[in-house]
């Protein structure tokens, strides 16, 4: 059997735990399920779905573009990188009511 027939495609934990920047192949690959050769002609011709970055001999791709990518929702425990807070109801209220009002 080849490497193809063995080959298996990440968990949404195994992306979660992904570092921050990672190897194209074979993290890449087994992300989107593909193979060596189909991940670096991709990469060489610019049409994988999330941008590389040449770090020396090896390519690179970052973890929140795979995420955007995959459509999946980083949790941060410790609130590091989280997102803005949503604003309060009574902000909210008082935004929408100026932008919906009648004008003067």
């Amino acid at each position: 059997m080849t490497d193809a027939t063995h080959r298996k495609a990440l968990t949404i934990d195994e992306v979660l735990a992904l570092p921050v920047m990672f190897e194209v192949w074979p993290t890449l690959g087994a992300a989107l399920n593909i193979g060596r050769t189909a991940t670096y002609d991709l990469a060489r011709t610019g049409n994988l779905p999330i941008p590389v970055i040449r770090v020396g001999g090896s390519l690179r791709a970052r973890r929140s573009d795979l995420l955007d990518f995959l459509r999946i929702c980083e949790e941060n425990d410790d609130g590091a990188g989280a997102d803005t807070p949503a604003p309060s109801v009574e902000s909210s209220n008082e935004t929408t009511t100026k932008r919906i009002g009648t004008p003067s």
